[in-house]
C-alpha cells in the first residue's frame, strides 16, 4: 500500500525532519542508546531550520513525546530511520546575544553534487512541509510494537523523549520527501557523512531556501 501526502505535514501525522549536527565534522558518530533521540543529551530548547531538496528513508517510525529543554517542555515528533539519502541539506540557527542585543546565524550546507547519508536517524521535530510518498504503511500501530524503524525503547535521564507506552504510532517500509522545510529542537545519529560541508557564521538573521525536489 502506498500513501501520499502533499502541501504542509502536522507532526501528529507525518512529521520527519532531516538535520545535521551543527559540528564542522564531515563524519558525524553519536552513541544512540535505545529510545528516544533525546537519551543521548540534554536539549538546549534552541530551534533551528533545515531544509533539504531530497531524501529517501529505509526502514521509518514516528511516534509522539515530550522533550525537556531549557526552555520548557516540547511536544515533538520523534522519528527514526534506520538509513538515510538526502540531497541539497541546509540548516540555519540563529543565535541571539543578550550582552551586545545582536543575533549570529549559523549556516550549515552539505550534500551538493554527493548525497548526505545517516544511520539509524533520529529527530525531534516540531513542524514540517514537504511533499511526500510511503511506502507499505501502517497508521495507527502501538509505539511498542513497531518493527519497520529503529523505534522506541527508553527515555532521557530527565524524561526527554519520554512517550505513553501502547499510543499511537506510524511506520513504513521506505519514505520519500521533496522539498523539505522543517523546524526541529534535536537529532542524533549512528553515523552522519556530510560530503562538501560548508558552515558559515554571520550577524542577524538568515534561513536556508527550500531547494525544490
Amino acid at each position: 500500500m502506498e500513501s501520499q501526502t502533499r502541501g504542509g505535514t502536522r507532526w501528529r501525522r507525518f512529521a520527519v525532519v532531516m538535520v545535521p549536527s551543527v559540528a564542522a565534522t564531515a563524519v558525524i558518530g553519536v552513541a544512540i542508546a535505545q529510545g528516544a533521540l533525546a537519551a543521548s543529551f540534554s536539549v538546549s530548547g534552541q530551534q533551528f531550520q533545515v531544509t533539504a531538496g531530497k531524501l529517501h528513508g529505509t526502514g521509518f517510525v514516528q511516534y509522539g513525546a515530550m522533550d525537556q529543554t531549557k526552555a520548557g517542555a516540547k511536544p515533538v515528533a520523534v522519528v527514526g530511520i534506520e538509513q538515510a539519502q538526502i540531497n541539497n541539506l541546509c540548516q540555519a540557527v540563529t543565535v541571539p546575544i543578550p550582552l551586545i542585543g545582536k543575533e549570529v546565524t549559523m549556516k550549515l550546507e552539505a550534500g551538493g553534487d554527493k548525497q548526505v547519508t545517516a544511520e539509524k536517524l533520529y529527530i525531534d521535530a516540531e513542524d514540517m512541509k514537504a511533499n511526500a510518498t510511503f511506502k507499505n504503511v501502517d497508521i495507527g500501530v502501538s509505539v511498542d510494537n513497531t518493527t519497520k524503524g529503529p523505534g522506541p525503547a527508553g527515555t532521557g535521564k530527565n524524561g526527554e523523549g519520554a512517550h505513553v507506552a501502547g499510543s499511537f504510532a506510524q511506520q513504513a517500509d521506505e519514505v520519500w520527501f521533496d522539498s523539505v522545510d522543517q523546524k526541529a529542537w534535536a537529532t542524533s545519529a549512528g553515523t552522519f557523512t556530510l560530503p562538501g560541508l560548508h558552515m558559515g557564521i554571520n550577524w542577524g538573521k538568515a534561513q536556508c531556501e527550500v531547494p525544490k525536489g
